[in-house]
């Protein structure tokens, strides 16, 4: 990782690259696509995943700037001809058609309504345009968890903290799955939902994800441990 300031050229190079939030790739006419330079749009942490095929910039933004490909979590505003809009937490709505569904067709679409929660994917994102949202997989096409999120509770985090508990080696969504059964969706919007069995355990998640946020206390695993060892779980 490495600090990067606004216009800074990136080393982002890969077959299937996907740039997130904060950076761009310059377009030209006497260079192909893939090679174009990539820069920054804002100061930050430069992070990429493994095989470095996604990079994105890390900042203390506390608006979500919608990127492709990303899962995000929404609320639905209103109608909008055949499909949605859907509040995601950006400078402007997003719209979800009513066939972006797995199996959906004209005759048979969800029955979403206004205050509906839903997982999506960002489908369509560009700064000057409004972002589109599908409810399916890009590859298989299925629902892969994407749709409506029914019943359960929705809370916000950061967005450092959101992509956070979206990586695999994260210790603690593992570590509460270990204590009770939960079922969690989280959109790098900084939205997470959950459902539990009782009451106790959706408040224990809330107060573990506020505890371990970088905007709030910063807890390690071991301070986690503790803190659920005196929760009446």
């Amino acid at each position: 990782m490495s600090i990067v300031l606004p216009g800074e050229h990136v080393p982002a190079q890969h077959v299937n690259l996907k740039l997130g939030p904060g950076l761009l790739q310059l377009s030209s006419g006497t260079q192909q696509a893939k090679s174009a330079p990539v820069i920054s749009t804002r100061s930050g942490i430069l992070n990429h995943s493994a095989n470095k095929s996604k990079w994105w910039v890390e900042g203390n933004s506390r608006r979500y700037v919608p990127a492709p490909q990303e899962s995000v979590i929404g609320v639905v505003t209103g109608r909008s001809g055949e499909g949605w809009r859907v509040d995601i937490g950006s400078a402007h709505p997003a719209s979800l058609d009513g066939l972006a569904f797995e199996g959906a067709t004209k005759r048979n679409k969800p029955n979403l309504k206004v205050g509906s929660l839903v997982y999506a994917r960002v489908s369509l994102a560009h700064k000057d345009m409004e972002p589109e949202l599908e409810c399916f997989d890009a590859q298989s096409h299925k629902a892969e968890g994407f749709g409506e999120l029914k019943d359960g509770f929705v809370f916000q985090c950061s967005l450092q903290m959101s992509r956070l508990l979206l990586d695999p080696k994260h210790f603690l969504l593992p570590l509460l799955g270990s204590r009770f059964p939960l079922e969690a969706a989280v959109g790098v919007n900084g939205k997470v939902w959950v459902s539990t069995k009782e009451t106790k355990h959706t408040i224990a998640i809330v107060r573990c994800i506020e505890a371990v946020d970088p905007d709030g206390g910063g807890m390690n695993e071991a301070d986690v441990k503790k803190f659920l060892s005196k929760l009446d779980i």
